[in-house]
């Protein structure tokens, strides 16, 4: 069944997003805030601020918040495609050398951006690589005689324009001969440009900048398959408009812009699908569940029957909500962004067949993700593990911050728990200073269970260190915090 998809763009002066709907169903959020655009593909002059020979690495400047990182196996040397990272870091790079570098991987939490000096720029049906001189063909055009024609048609211009290497993306299936030497000539006019401004600017300067958000998911997406771009911003709508008729013209007559009263992301139910992709806990439409965490080492997923019970036997219904976790995982996988290690823990299965089947239907869900995905066997402990590519935040990580209260930890102290610990707190005080009454500061919570189920346990100790404790509610004060004044 073919699939289409629906573009729905959201802008405001300050951030700009766009909801991508496969069959009306919401598959991926983008978000771009003006103050925090994303850097991938952006191109710098840096400078070697430290090398690390025991990581094969070196830091390098960009002019970004923390220094970017760069490993031996992304560093290009003449005549070198391959990269080689058993090179010694100290023989390619020194402290203070000046390098043009691209940015593979965005800042994630403490750790900077990843670089390499294996450029490459992006046209709506060429990749182009300076420095190389390889023609590659993406393995998801089908036909041998489609693929050699292309690249049969790349090798014939190619010496029209700068020198390089090209992959021919997907998009570029059917087209034309006119329409390869128009991309070539585009990303050539780039590239000069990138150079001249390296050789003109200081390092820790951005030399090329990637194309804004909304450009850059029309041009990486195949037009093919969208049915409808629906803007809310007239001023978007004609930059887009334009940019569609001068690189992508067949998705031009599909491009239009949404003067409705209601918002678009409203209308689409898309604002009630982000807050859900910020929940622990996914329901299936079988009365089954899903519980995600996300950690900085990996994403665990957890399947569970809930109240699903199925009309056969256990192990039907074990079946049938594995087989429905498995499209909901890869699809929250894609809505929320998850990248890196992976570990679904399906509910125990005996049939090897059922096991064989949840797994294929895995990775037939995830052939839409654009994102690459390897996905491992059911372990001895009857866990799948997988990794996703990752290139940018995960939407949680964008659009929230640890918890001030709990510090990321999820849980927080119970009121009876902070009781018992300005108890022992009491003590400490009341044996250190001679004081004639001591004042406890906590919250409402904590204050209102002093006084009413840990009211003897007051009396008791007031009685024991012979002075009188006072209580005062601080509205400012967490569950957890609390001050024992001597007064």
């Amino acid at each position: 069944m073919r699939t289409s998809e629906e573009l729905l763009i959201n802008v405001t002066p300050h951030e700009t997003r766009v909801a991508v709907l496969e069959n009306g169903v919401l598959q991926e959020v983008h978000v771009e805030r003006q103050r925090r655009r994303g850097l991938v593909g952006n191109i710098y002059k840096g400078r070697v601020c430290r090398v690390l020979p025991g990581m094969q690495a070196a830091f390098v400047e960009v002019g970004l918040a923390r220094t970017a990182f760069l490993h031996a196996s992304d560093i290009m040397q003449e005549g070198d495609e391959e990269g080689r990272s058993n090179d010694n870091i100290s023989a390619l790079l020194h402290e203070g050398q000046e390098v043009l570098v691209q940015v593979v991987k965005d800042p994630l939490g403490t750790k900077g951006a990843r670089l390499t000096t294996f450029i490459s720029l992006a046209a709506r049906y060429l990749v182009f690589m300076p420095g190389t001189v390889h023609v590659g063909v993406s393995q998801k055009i089908d036909g041998e005689g489609e693929r050699a024609r292309l690249k049969e048609c790349v090798l014939r211009l190619a010496p029209e324009f700068e020198q390089g290497g090209y992959i021919v993306r997907t998009a570029a299936d059917g087209c034309t001969e006119e329409a390869v030497r128009k991309d070539m000539a585009f990303l050539t006019k780039i590239w000069q440009a990138a150079k001249e401004r390296a050789g003109q600017v200081a390092a820790g300067t951005l030399v090329h900048e990637d194309l804004p958000l909304v450009m850059r998911l029309m041009r990486d997406l195949d037009a093919t398959d969208i049915e409808k771009v629906r803007i809310d911003s007239r001023e978007t709508y004609q930059k887009v408009a334009k940019f569609a008729g001068k690189f992508i013209p067949e998705l031009e007559p599909h491009t239009e812009h949404y003067s409705g009263e209601r918002p678009i992301f409203d209308i689409y139910g898309v604002e009630d699908e982000i807050q859900k992709a910020l929940e622990r806990k996914v329901q299936l439409k079988s009365g089954g569940y899903l519980i995600l965490d996300q950690t900085e080492a990996m994403t665990t997923i957890d399947v569970n029957t809930g109240a699903f019970v199925g009309h056969r036997n256990l192990e039907e219904t074990i079946f049938k909500t594995n087989l429905e976790a498995a499209q909901a995982i890869a699809r929250q996988l894609r809505l929320r962004n998850l990248g890196g290690i992976i570990i679904i823990d399906f509910i125990d299965m005996i049939d090897h067949e059922h096991r064989r089947q949840v797994l294929r239907a895995l990775e037939k869900a995830l052939e839409r993700d654009h994102a690459k995905t390897q996905i491992s066997e059911v372990s001895a402990l009857g866990l799948v593990e997988m990794t996703r590519k990752r290139t940018r935040e995960s939407l949680e990580h964008h659009l929230c911050e640890v918890c001030p209260t709990c510090n990321g930890r999820g849980t927080v102290k119970t009121p009876e728990t902070v009781c018992y610990e300005i108890f022992r707190e009491i003590m400490r005080e009341a044996r250190q200073f001679d004081a004639n009454q001591l004042l406890v500061l906590a919250s409402q919570e904590v204050v209102d269970r002093m006084i009413d189920e840990e009211s003897t346990g007051v009396a008791e100790l007031e009685a024991f260190i012979g002075k009188p404790i006072r209580f005062q509610v601080e509205t400012l004060y967490n569950q957890e915090q609390y001050d024992v004044v001597p007064m």
